[in-house]
């Protein structure tokens, strides 16, 4: 495997993480509440199974079940929704008891699993973006290749997460009003996201 077939899946994947979506919302939220390394540590994690299971083979067995990915799809909608929902019940406001009233890090870390771990469209990174930069001929082994390419997927994520939501606090922390305006708009997005999602995969079906 050489060096010029990783540099060019780091562009694809540069472009895939830093075009706003459901990860850029919750990464934001996260900032507002000051659990910006937890919230994208979970996200990473959810990347970090997918690359796992893609490269262990599994992925493609998955996506080969009549249904699977409709039921992969739906579970990630419905649950983009639920926590765009609670978003706009409960908009972040950046004050001194912030970090008290934002909840345990187990539980961002838990949330961003979930936003990254049951997006389809990860999924379809791995299975159909990223298998061309791999070479069968090559003397790494596929798996060995696909794990090298999910690392540095990883590794962009974590980049362009952690300045999202660092970035949010740091504009946002003392405009209070600009801060719930902007978590309304995550929770809005989330929601968007999800149906949009849902909406696409029963097309899929028709």
């Amino acid at each position: 495997m050489n060096s010029g077939a990783i540099l060019a899946f780091w562009g694809v994947s540069v472009l895939f993480v830093i075009t706003p979506g459901a990860d850029w919302a919750y990464a934001i939220t996260a900032g507002l509440h000051r659990r910006v390394p937890s919230a994208v540590a979970g996200m990473l994690t959810g990347h970090l199974v997918a690359t796992l299971i893609v490269a262990a083979g599994a992925g493609a067995v998955v996506m080969s079940i009549a249904g699977a990915l409709t039921v992969l799809t739906v579970a990630g909608s419905l649950y983009l929704v639920w926590l765009g929902i609670g978003t706009l019940r409960h908009p972040s406001v950046v004050h001194a008891s912030t970090d008290a009233a934002a909840g345990p890090a187990s539980r961002w870390w838990l949330k961003g699993f979930g936003v990254s771990g049951l997006n389809p469209k990860v999924f379809l990174l791995f299975l159909a973006v990223l298998p061309p930069f791999t070479d069968p001929g090559a003397s790494w082994p596929l798996a060995a290749q696909i794990s090298v390419l999910g690392l540095v997927h990883v590794a962009s994520c974590a980049i362009v997460y952690l300045a999202v939501g660092y970035g949010a606090h740091a504009v946002l922390r003392s405009r209070p009003v600009a801060a719930r305006v902007v978590s309304r708009i995550s929770g809005i997005a989330m929601i968007g996201i999800g149906l949009f999602l849902f909406v696409e995969r029963m097309l899929h079906l028709t």
